[in-house]
């Protein structure tokens, strides 16, 4: 019998009615799941379910994720808070775009703000963008980017093309991929799963199989042995993703810009439990088994684990700095300076600072074929912690 966890619920504002229907119709869909797989499911399935099930996931229904304000969505994202941030990006895509093609592809495109906003900092200056991508699979997210992007350049696929010769984007695209929970059980490795007790979704453990077991020993072997109780996840699905985007990838890069931390940061003793968090109308909260669908659940990227699955597929990692640095390398402080508003300075701070996104995010460049060094790691970049 595996042995269960319910978390202390949240104090968060309550949903509407609409919306607390939703979320009990896909807690029903998971507790049928949970029957038919004989009492238990791995949370990588849970969140998969949580974030994407068609009509009813986070992801897949028609609520607003993104936003400021008590109405404007969950949470920011970096391309929301200002132009300044696509207009850096577009430094280093014209380094690229001038060696490769006119081509730029986006997975997970969120609100639709960076590409919209890329296009036009690439049009000033002087930059031709024949081609911009998103890939997409929520149909009420590409509706919304539909109604914002106002472009002929911009088509919608469901699936990644192949062949690209360009920059592929992944911002805050691999922190919302299904990751694999575990505990260190003295010599053993336990999975953390979702479970029904009463009714309710709880959490369950049950050995861990050999996929996840050996995952650890990885880890292990580098960081260390973890201490007795000592519980985190293991981004497998990201990792694999990454192993797409090699064969998706023909000649360019990838940048992927996200919270996270090389491996020996993110396994560290003192992170009992993990980096797994939920965010709701503009908070933060642990538990992901409160209201299903209604929450984004994230965890924090493994960067080395991102940087190896890269080479391994035979890309080359050209660069890894945070946010703060990468930012900075493209010009950011020259933009603010040449928009000489309050408003800019505020939007910089909080791109940049150590406090808000500047150190936390980071931006991983991997790629092939590309011999010049990239202008967002001139300065900061840490390649050799990973």
């Amino acid at each position: 019998m595996a042995a269960t966890m319910t978390l202390a619920r949240p104090s968060l504002p309550e949903p509407s009615p609409e919306a607390l229907a939703l979320s009990e119709r896909l807690a029903a869909l998971v507790g049928g799941e949970i029957d038919a797989a004989g009492g238990w499911i791995g949370f990588d399935r849970y969140m998969e379910l949580a974030l994407y099930a068609p009509g009813l996931g986070y992801y897949a229904a028609g609520t607003r994720k993104f936003g400021s304000g008590p109405e404007g969505g969950d949470f920011v994202t970096a391309p929301e808070i200002s132009p300044l941030f696509a207009g850096a990006l577009a430094v280093q895509a014209a380094q690229v775009l001038a060696q490769t093609s006119p081509r730029i592809v986006e997975f997970g495109a969120g609100s639709g703000r960076l590409a919209a906003d890329l296009l036009a900092a690439l049009d000033e200056r002087g930059v031709a963008v024949e081609r911009y991508e998103i890939v997409e699979p929520s149909p009420d997210l590409r509706e919304r980017q539909r109604a914002l992007i106002a472009d002929a350049r911009v088509r919608w696929l469901e699936v990644p093309p192949e062949g690209v010769c360009g920059v592929m984007l992944a911002n805050e695209v691999l922190d919302v991929m299904p990751v694999r929970l575990f505990v260190r059980r003295g010599e053993a490795v336990d999975e953390r799963g979702v479970m029904l007790r009463g009714g309710a979704l709880v959490f369950g453990t049950r050995p861990a199989e050999r996929t996840l077991a050996e995952a650890v020993t990885e880890i292990e072997s580098e960081v260390g042995r973890l201490p007795d109780g000592y519980g985190s996840e293991v981004g497998l699905a990201a990792r694999g993703w990454m192993r797409s985007a090699a064969q998706w990838l023909e000649h360019g890069i990838l940048l992927a810009i996200d919270y996270g931390f090389p491996r020996r940061e993110y396994y560290h003793p003192q992170r009992l439990m993990g980096t797994l968090m939920c965010h709701y109308r503009h908070r933060s909260h642990a538990d992901p088994l409160w209201l299903p669908g209604l929450n984004d659940i994230t965890a924090h990227v493994d960067f080395s684990a991102m940087a190896q699955a890269a080479h391994d597929a035979g890309l080359d990692v050209l660069g890894y700095a945070s946010q703060a640095h990468f930012l900075v390398n493209c010009g950011l402080l020259d933009a603010v300076g040449r928009a000489g508003t309050a408003q800019a300075s505020g939007a910089a701070h909080r791109l940049v600072s150590e406090a808000e996104m500047g150190e936390l995010f980071k931006v991983l460049a991997v790629g092939r074929g590309i011999d010049t060094p990239l202008l967002g790691f001139t300065r900061g970049d840490r390649t050799h912690t990973l």
